[in-house]
């Protein structure tokens, strides 16, 4: 895994909340190095932010990863975007949706996420 650049407040679109990776395998009930592994394996997103690895709070929400996460996160992989990249497409607002695709990953848009996602790379 390539490192990321750091993520600054104010440089892209973002969650509210952001998880250190400690927090990340608490919430999961993992072991720090399953996290790794995850975010490795894209099943996680995580960026550096203030020197920091962290994930965006959203993304793991009632002790489990996003269901559709993984393979939005593959999907945006395969159309050739980095994690940084991947991040701004899941933060964007898209008003069709309506929100951000992150926030339509946690809810009955999921499906029309996916579909983005694969279509992203054409």
């Amino acid at each position: 895994m390539t490192e990321p650049r750091d993520v600054n407040a104010g440089e892209t679109p973002g969650p509210a909340e952001w998880l250190t990776l400690p927090d990340v395998a608490e919430r999961l009930g993992l072991g720090i190095s399953k996290v790794h592994q995850m975010i490795r394996d894209r099943a996680l997103l995580a960026v550096r932010r203030d020197g920091i690895m962290r994930v965006p709070a959203e993304l793991v929400a009632n002790g489990t990863v996003l269901k559709h996460l993984p393979g939005v996160l593959t999907l945006l992989h395969d159309a050739g975007y980095n994690d940084q990249e991947a991040l701004e497409w899941l933060y964007t607002e898209d008003a069709t949706l309506p929100g951000s695709p992150a926030v339509a990953l946690g809810g009955p848009r999921a499906t029309e996420v996916k579909r983005r996602a694969q279509s992203a790379g054409f």
